[in-house]
């Protein structure tokens, strides 16, 4: 009896690829169709806490940009982990804010978990950070 066994490198390699490209998809489409999109299209919330914030609306406009770009950049493979780096940074600023700005600590879970899970992205997709990197000093 011949039995043929996996690899088991390539197995969990594979599996962890794609529990990555799961958590991609959904914090990608989190943060369009959650995050960005109330901000862009100025829902009565979103105004309302950059009102709070006293930055005016422009800033708005900026972090919803931001969260569309870093949503989409997250399902496209060669910018992912760029796009999750950025994200990273994103999510601080979002945790400052939500602490010493809108003095509502409360809040502060969904920018840490997201942040966290960003982190988590950019390192397994580092190789690919590396080589878009390159790409961007050619």
């Amino acid at each position: 009896m011949t039995a043929t066994a996996i690899a088991p490198a390539a197995t969990t390699g594979r599996v962890a690829n794609r529990a990555l490209w799961t958590v991609q998809i959904v914090v990608g489409l989190f943060l369009v169709v959650g995050s960005a999109a109330p901000k862009l299209f100025g829902q009565e919330y979103a105004v309302a806490m950059f009102e709070a914030m006293g930055s005016g609306q422009w800033l708005r406009y900026v972090v919803g940009v931001l969260e569309l770009a870093g949503g989409v950049g997250l399902l496209l493979a060669p910018i992912a982990a760029a796009a999750a780096t950025g994200l990273v940074a994103l999510m601080i600023g979002a945790m400052i804010t939500q602490v010493f700005v809108l003095h509502n600590p409360a809040d502060v879970v969904t920018p840490i978990l997201i942040g966290a899970l960003m982190v988590v992205v950019a390192v397994a997709r580092r190789h690919r950070l590396a080589a878009f990197v390159r790409g961007l000093r050619r």
